[in-house]
């Protein structure tokens, strides 16, 4: 049985305790705990109920509207992934640089360049305004030049200026896609030009269909909007229709009024591609590509919140390349019987096209099989180019416009029943996508096809007609002479290897050395006719 403590000896003992440094600072600690604990505790209470404390809302308050409550975490969720898809920028850089040849280089740097400080200032003009403000089921019409725009992007929580900076990222790459296959002959004025029509128009009008907020195919199987019966709308979560089908095909029509480069002979008639000048160059651009598509796909929730989502999507998108970058390198050792460096980077870049619209809405093993399929496609579209003598120097037209086709379609066949739509808070999957293959019958795969449909022919018929008249004027293909000497002497005033002579033959020609002596070494300074052809 416990004894007693009378009230005499409990004081006593504080009195001893107190006089120990450890005791009067363990009881210091208790206090402020105990006070903290009784002050939030208060506040909540005000907050919750400003009654308690006599206070009450007049009715000059403010009310706050959702649109003006900024989610802090999912505003720097979407920064960080705004920063990786810009970084992708340096990635298409060096890839477009490996594969072009050495006299085109300088060239190709100052076109990545210059479209992404051109496209900058088009999408804060009007670009975003006609791609994701408020307008009809064709065109956004509101928010020129960031004008009265709200403290955040319709329900997502994020920051306006964060969202359109995200956004941003992704009207550059497709920008710069477009110039791909155009590479090697593309004059630079007419190059800047049908960039403003791409950057200012084509993309965000025809991307406003599919994302934005009254967008026709964006609304498409509701209730007194477009194809009513259908039953669902178009989806594409991060953009292989709406970023790189369009880009794809602009650079389809830009290449076949071009033309293919002087010296360009096709497999069909006893040639074969010209060789890219730097393989190491372009690999390492590749996997550039890879990492920024982290903030591509996953960033394309626009929500940290949705902890099952991002983790979903980041780990699809892997495997889809992972997938895509193998087989591409097996069908094309079956067709050349050598281990293909540039097909294996274009078969990875292929599978991440693919998965960029189906990631949130496939599980792990369908990104595998549709990324596969993608590595397959992208050999056979380099095929069906050098068949069609369409002269597309990176792989453009088959890794962005062909696969972006085939990811779009992938959804209708992939979507695997179990997840809806990704929220600012935690997703809502009480209207899941359910794909042909997993018994959903072929209502989503016709929404995709009719989607795809729409975008590819529109955007196609329009790039041609832009790239025809900048044609008319002279000014998309460089002069023969020009192409000739090569495009960065003539364009540019520079080449990128000023310590080489470079030459539009595989090995750099033969160069002066002065040597202490004095003694010249023997020299070809000249490229005959016939180099100069080829």
């Amino acid at each position: 049985m416990t004894k007693k403590v009378s009230l005499s000896h409990k004081i006593a003992r504080l009195r001893d305790r107190l006089r120990t440094a450890e005791w009067r600072r363990y009881g210091a600690l208790l206090m402020i705990g105990k006070l903290t604990g009784i002050g939030l505790l208060v506040a909540a209470a005000a907050f919750l109920n400003p009654g308690l404390l006599g206070s009450r809302a007049f009715a000059a308050d403010a009310v706050l509207k959702g649109n003006d409550i900024v989610n802090p975490i999912n505003t720097v969720w979407t920064l960080v992934a705004a920063f990786l898809v810009f970084g992708m920028q340096v990635g298409f850089t060096m890839l477009e640089a490996g594969f072009c040849r050495s006299r085109e280089t300088v060239n190709v740097l100052m076109e990545c360049i210059v479209d992404t400080c051109l496209c900058g200032l088009l999408f804060w003009a009007f670009g975003f305004a006609f791609m994701f403000s408020h307008g009809n089921g064709l065109i956004g019409y509101h928010w020129f030049m960031l004008q009265d725009v709200p403290a955040t992007y319709e329900t997502t929580g994020v920051a306006f200026l964060a969202f359109w900076l995200f956004q941003f990222a992704f009207a550059d790459t497709c920008s710069t896609i477009t110039s791909g296959a155009m590479i090697g002959r593309t004059g630079f004025v007419g190059d800047l030009l049908y960039s403003v029509a791409v950057s200012g128009f084509i993309y965000p009008i025809i991307g406003h269909w599919a994302w934005g907020p009254d967008g026709f195919l964006a609304t498409m199987g509701s209730a007194g909007n477009f194809l009513p019966w259908l039953g669902t709308g178009f989806h594409d979560f991060a953009g292989s229709t709406v970023v790189h089908t369009i880009g794809g095909f602009i650079a389809l029509a830009g290449a076949i009024v071009l033309g293919p480069r002087l010296g360009r002979r096709f497999k069909r008639d006893g040639g074969g591609p010209m060789l890219p000048h730097d393989l190491t160059i372009a690999a390492s651009g590749g996997l550039l590509l890879w990492f920024g598509w982290y903030g591509f796909n996953p960033g394309s929730t626009l929500s940290a919140m949705d902890f099952e989502g991002i983790g979903r999507v980041a780990t699809n998108t892997t495997l889809a390349a992972c997938s895509a970058g193998l087989l591409a390198m097996a069908v094309a050792y079956f067709k050349t019987k050598t281990w293909d460096v540039s097909f294996t980077v274009n078969g990875f870049l292929a599978g991440l096209v693919a998965i960029t619209c189906p990631c949130y809405w496939v599980s792990p093993t369908g990104a595998i099989l549709l990324g596969g399929a993608a590595g397959v496609i992208v050999v056979l579209g380099v095929d069906l180019l050098e068949w069609l003598r369409i002269d597309d120097p990176i792989g453009a037209v088959p890794v962005h416009g062909i696969c972006g086709i085939w990811g779009t379609l992938s959804l209708g066949l992939f979507a695997c029943g179990k997840y809806g739509a990704t929220g600012p808070l935690a997703a809502d999957n009480s209207a899941p996508l359910t794909g042909l293959l997993y018994g959903g019958g072929t209502t989503v795969l016709v929404a995709q096809a009719i989607g795809s449909a729409i975008v590819t022919t529109a955007t196609f018929g329009v790039a041609l007609a832009v790239m025809y008249l900048v044609n008319a004027f002279g000014l998309l293909r460089i002069s023969a002479d020009g192409e000739t000497l090569g495009m960065d002497l003539h364009e540019h005033g520079i080449s990128a290897y000023p310590e080489y002579v470079i030459s539009s033959v595989p090995s750099p020609a033969a160069m002066v050395v002065h040597q202490p002596e004095k003694i010249t070494m023997p020299v070809r300074s000249q490229m005959s006719a016939t180099e100069a052809a080829r």
